[in-house]
């Protein structure tokens, strides 16, 4: 836990090519990304709400905004994680995404966790 800062959540990802769902003829590529946030500070919090940001390599944006992830607003006591898995569809072979949750500390504090950005990426795309 972090003496710091009492309102410290971090965000982790690891993200997956889903062959199955995806058809690159027709540049549709699915992409499922499991998601923990650890909440590492001294102050329990609530995830309110989310904010995506998502690219293609032919510099295509998304923005999604919502409540909530997964349909669920987790609340994390210091020490805590949650974990949650969850997909998009992107219209190139490799993107990326980033964002931020919203939070709202017991303590009546809001802030954001800010979600790092990571690579989505067919197998073997990228070196």
């Amino acid at each position: 836990m972090s003496d710091n800062n009492p309102y410290d959540v971090k965000v982790n990802v690891k993200t997956a090519y889903i062959a199955e769902q995806s058809d690159p003829d027709t540049d549709r590529y699915v992409f499922a990304y499991t998601i923990t946030i650890h909440n590492e500070g001294t102050v329990a919090a609530k995830l309110l709400t989310r904010h995506w940001i998502i690219n293609d390599a032919n510099g295509n944006v998304q923005e999604v905004h919502g409540e909530g992830v997964v349909g669920e607003q987790p609340y994390l006591s210091p020490g805590e994680s949650f974990q949650y898995t969850s997909g998009t569809v992107i219209e190139t072979p490799v993107g990326s995404m980033e964002g931020s949750y919203q939070m709202l500390a017991e303590d009546g504090t809001p802030f954001d966790a800010q979600i790092p950005a990571f690579t989505l990426s067919l197998p073997n795309k990228l070196h």
